[in-house]
């Protein structure tokens, strides 16, 4: 999987967010904030390829957490993004 080149992190009144703006004319914008955790993950995956195993690591190596709730989270985050229609 790969986030979408067109979305981009923009910082807000000291939050993180991706905005999305509405398609063909909809009057719908998504505003999604990225907590400190999320933000690393997006700034290590953006640009390449990458799956859950990828995500796993990178939580375990920045954070030394386990690698069952590292797995969980990874999971949670890629499904997130998949939701969110953030994959390219």
């Amino acid at each position: 999987m790969k986030i979408s080149s067109k979305y981009k992190v923009r910082e807000m009144a000291g939050q993180h967010v991706v905005i999305i703006q509405g398609r063909n004319g909809e009057d719908m914008t998504k505003i999604i904030s990225l907590n400190d955790t999320s933000l690393f993950l997006w700034n290590e995956m953006n640009g390449r390829e990458f799956d859950v195993d990828d995500v796993k690591s990178a939580l375990i190596s920045r954070y030394g957490i386990a690698e069952d709730l590292a797995s969980r989270d990874a999971e949670a985050w890629c499904r997130q993004l998949k939701d969110c229609n953030l994959l390219a």
